[in-house]
């Protein structure tokens, strides 16, 4: 196998389409002659400050292509987000500003070195060419596409027909995605399927401003722990990767058995007929392994192991977690008697985002006190420190006096 096939095989693992294929082969054949690695653009916006597993997916990609001596350009939407991507809504955005967006960029580059090696990384921020951008070029920009083109977009067409506004600065979103394939010079831009128009977009803007299009990977969504819906922070079905070992490997646990199958293709290494045959001989000692497995990555293998022994003291021996987080109660909460209006605290605490939601938990007796199990969602309690509150399977919390 030549040196271009070799590549070609390897970035081609898990990604769902390579447009086009042939160009790709092009690209990397004048690369490897040339010893002039490949321009290789991913773009995230920072609306959120956690990266979680769904994005690791397009990114594990990149560290193909860093490992196979190409130039990865990680373009942080710092501009863009201000916009917000309409990919996949059926409303608008809010828009960000500033100063959410630099909290959130905070934690980006230690997150993302859990995956890519920072020092081959050119991280590279869209704000210092979008926001100095002339009308005179930007109008250039809008005249690539018409209305009918942008209103294509399943997304957009879905709002159209159903009467739901769309705000004019969304459909410029996916012109600026692309206009930064034309700054960067990319020769592969890597996106999620539902970025497909996006990524096009790269391509058709390139073209016209006389570029060589970039080669366009899309990459499967992952299917979030409800295994419903893609994993988002907006849908409460994600898995951080800046988490402690004992969240993560309890989160994977948590996945249905029927998306096991898709974690360890997507997410791991694990040949499939090995992990199929464990699927198929013990789905519990399965989905334990594929946990280690994806702990082990961001973590190490010891603590990974450490996770999973204390996943089993919680689940298998009932017992309470080694390490509980403590809530010190405010003296806001107490009454005259010295008691705590239960719900209340339980909101306080974080443990409920709601008392509807810890009404609903009381109701499905999934809340206890000290092992007893709390049935009156109206009930006041006197703790004197030390009680440890369970709501679930994985929510615990000692209270300090």
């Amino acid at each position: 196998m030549d040196e271009v096939e070799r590549q070609l095989r390897i970035i081609k693992r898990n990604t769902v389409e390579v447009i086009e294929e042939a160009e790709l082969r092009e690209k990397l054949k004048f690369s490897i002659e040339k010893n002039i690695p490949l321009r290789v653009k991913y773009g995230i916006d920072p609306t959120s400050p956690e990266i979680h597993l769904g994005h690791t997916v397009p990114i594990k990609k990149l560290k193909d292509f860093q490992m196979l001596g190409h130039k990865i350009l990680f373009l942080i939407g710092d501009f863009t987000a201000r916009i917000g991507d309409p990919t996949g809504r059926n409303e608008t955005r809010p828009m960000l500003s500033p100063e959410e967006i630099n909290e959130n960029l905070s934690r980006y580059k230690e997150q993302i070195g859990k995956i890519l090696d920072l020092d081959k990384t050119e991280f590279v921020y869209n704000s210092s060419w979008l926001s100095k951008i002339n009308l005179e070029e930007f109008i250039k920009i809008c005249s690539i596409f018409t209305i009918a083109q942008i209103l294509e977009r399943e997304d957009f067409s879905k709002r159209y027909r159903s009467g739901i506004p769309i705000a004019l600065h969304e459909f410029i979103y996916p012109l600026l995605q692309g206009y930064d394939s034309v700054v960067l010079k990319a020769d592969v831009e890597i996106g999620a399927t539902e970025q497909k128009f996006n990524l096009l977009a790269g391509r058709t803007i390139q073209q016209a401003f006389n570029q060589p299009k970039q080669v366009v990977i899309t990459m499967p969504i992952l299917v979030g722990t409800d295994g419903k819906r893609k994993m988002s922070k907006t849908y409460s079905n994600h898995i951080p990767i800046d988490t402690t070992p004992s969240d993560m490997f309890g989160k994977v646990m948590s996945i249905p058995d029927g998306i096991m199958e898709e974690y360890f293709r997507i997410l791991t290494d694990i040949p499939k007929e090995i992990y199929e045959e464990m699927i198929k001989k013990n789905p519990r000692d399965a989905k334990a392994f594929l946990a280690k497995e994806i702990v082990k990555e961001y973590f190490n293998e010891k603590i990974a192991e450490e996770a999973e022994k204390e996943f089993d003291r919680v689940f298998k021996e009932k017992k309470a977690p080694s390490e509980i987080p403590e809530y010190k109660v405010d003296d806001s909460l107490k009454e005259e008697d010295g008691k705590v209006n239960f719900l209340n605290l339980l909101v306080s605490s974080g443990l409920v985002s709601s008392k509807s939601e810890a009404k609903r938990l009381i109701m499905q007796k999934a809340v206890k006190i000290d092992g007893k199990t709390v049935d009156d969602p109206f009930i006041k309690v006197k703790f004197n420190g030390g009680e440890i509150i369970k709501v679930g399977k994985r929510r615990f919390l000692k209270i300090k006096i």
